[in-house]
């Protein structure tokens, strides 16, 4: 994914303001009982179980593989400063997705030559050639993106070139005897290598963000390959440029049939504007790929369907190589909106990714759902629970005593029963009174995230100018909800992952509160408030 020259300005710019009026240096954060208390700014805002590295930008989630018992994430990153600049590959490896571990910059730009977003894939037949010794190689694809052309404004900015890895993924040789494996078609934005097996046809396939489309092209040997098809010009959400795609084969949930799923993030346009990832579901016969008839009626009926409808999750794909004996889809994203990813209240490093999600494929009746969920590796760090098999509310109610649970980083799910035409409201908050609230809209049909009190919110007008929402398609008789809490973030999976919603904040003091309310009552089921115990960066 790229940020176009406007946009790294306009992030440069507001960056260099809000720099000017939120200095490095330790932040203040008052309560009521203690006068001023000094905490830094990693105390405030370092996530304690999402990854972001340990200093300077990052982006997108890159060429993200599974081997030799590591789960590997590569990252968009600008090391020397906190914001977008020359774009190298972050490294980080991790055995369970939860605990990340920092490595060196793996793929390095030249001069004007950007490393921009790609895949990585475990060639495990040595299909390329680049095998030693026995070992199979890792294959990085990723656009090449030419700096000097992009200021003289010519259309040929963007190729896709290869590296390989002969280490298992931790340093590259640039393929620079035959890059590039792709050269550009005469289209500007040109961009997001997403590379699989396809193991029908015997087949590798890149798909490739093509301004308002995706190319598809075929390989056997990941080094020639041979334009297929384009897809999606007249379907779907176009309020941008199309970029980082995805393109896989899933099993539909309880049945052996198998359909595949495109993901296409865009930068603006998304459920509540600013950046989003919708998807589509159909059929791939080696060449085309062809959109399920009913799902094409759904997004023609929704515009798009997203795979997150809040406004931080952005440019997310899956792992490769996830082992048969697993045979999960997971999936990543980047947790910010272009619409304030430069400015936001951090300055030795810059954004977080998502919680790793499982992704599955369900189908009610004739129609597809992309699910997600939080990977089951998460419930390893919960060190205590406070469970509640029932609780009737009246009025504004805590759901547990203050000081139980450390809400920065926790788990709380529970069931709704017996809903009425109501508003079903949740509200985290703490001593000075800032607070978020979410819940469910059952009069107008809707889930909703407000996050207008939330600490800061003066760092971009576009933040928290709205109340965020989820449609949903009728009035609700029972809900479930899933709720990841870190020191910067909500994720809301509601009833399984059928919708969601990922937000950041940003707050001057912990939320250490989090009450219910309705005007007609509320009956809770099943409530478990799980405390975690994380620090990736220990």
């Amino acid at each position: 994914m790229k940020v176009t020259q406007l946009q790294s300005l306009a992030l440069y710019t507001t960056a260099l303001f809000f720099v000017a009026s939120f200095e490095f240096s330790p932040v203040r954060a008052q309560t009521k009982s203690v006068a001023t208390t000094t905490v830094t700014e990693a105390e405030l805002y370092r996530p304690n179980f999402h990854f972001t590295p340990k200093k300077g930008w990052m982006n997108d989630p890159n060429g993200m593989f599974y081997a030799d018992g590591y789960y590997h994430l590569y990252f968009q990153h600008y090391p020397e400063k906190n914001v977008w600049g020359p774009m190298h590959w972050g490294h980080a490896i991790s055995k369970d997705m939860i605990k990340w571990e920092e490595q060196p910059i793996a793929i390095y730009p030249d001069k004007e030559k950007y490393i921009f977003s790609g895949s990585a894939v475990v060639d495990t037949q040595n299909t390329s050639g680049f095998g030693k010794d026995g070992k199979a190689p890792i294959v990085a694809i990723y656009t090449l993106h030419d700096m000097e052309k992009d200021k003289d404004g010519k259309l040929d900015t963007e190729r896709q070139d290869i590296a390989y890895s002969t280490d298992g993924g931790f340093t590259y040789k640039k393929f620079d005897e035959g890059n590039p494996v792709v050269k550009n078609p005469g289209i500007r934005d040109f961009r997001d290598p997403k590379v699989s097996w396809d193991e029908v046809h015997k087949q590798w396939i890149m798909v490739v963000a093509a301004s308002d489309r995706d190319h598809f092209y075929g390989s056997k040997d990941l080094k020639n390959w041979k334009f297929l098809s384009d897809f999606g010009k007249d379907l779907g959400a176009h309020e941008s440029v199309w970029e980082c795609p995805d393109f896989f084969q899933i099993k539909v949930e309880g049945t052996n049939e198998k359909k595949w799923v495109l993901l296409q993030s865009l930068g603006q346009g998304a459920a509540n504007g600013g950046s989003g990832t919708q998807y589509y579901v159909g059929d791939f016969d080696g060449t085309n790929f062809i959109v399920d008839a009913n799902f094409e009626q759904r997004i023609k009926r929704e515009k798009a369907v997203w795979i997150d409808y809040g406004k931080d999750n952005y440019a997310g794909v899956t792992w490769n190589n996830i082992p048969t004996s697993d045979a999960r889809r997971l999936f990543i994203g980047w947790m910010v909106s272009l619409d304030y990813g430069g400015s936001v209240p951090t300055n030795a490093w810059r954004s977080s990714m998502t919680t790793p999600r499982e992704m599955q494929l369900i189908k009610k009746g004739n129609e597809y759902s992309l699910i997600s969920n939080p990977v089951k590796e998460l419930d390893k760090y919960v060190s205590r629970s406070i469970e509640k098999k029932s609780l009737k509310v009246k009025g504004k109610t805590p759901l547990f005593e203050s000081g139980k649970i450390d809400l920065r980083q926790a788990i709380i799910s529970f069931d709704l029963k017996k809903l009425k035409q109501d508003t079903y409201t949740f509200t985290l908050s703490n001593a000075i009174g800032e607070s978020l609230t979410f819940g469910l809209n059952n009069t107008e049909n809707y889930l909703f995230v407000d996050r207008t009190k939330a600490g800061k919110i003066d760092f971009s007008e576009k933040f928290a100018s709205i109340v965020h929402k989820a449609k949903l398609d009728k009035n609700q008789k029972e809900a479930n909800f899933k709720i990841v809490l870190d020191k910067t973030s909500i994720e809301i999976f509601y009833n399984n992952g059928e919708k969601v919603m990922t937000e950041i904040f940003f707050l001057n003091q912990p939320f250490n509160s989090i009450s219910a309310s309705s005007n007609q009552g509320i009956e809770i089921s099943n409530l478990v408030i799980n405390q975690l115990n994380i620090n990736q960066n220990q």
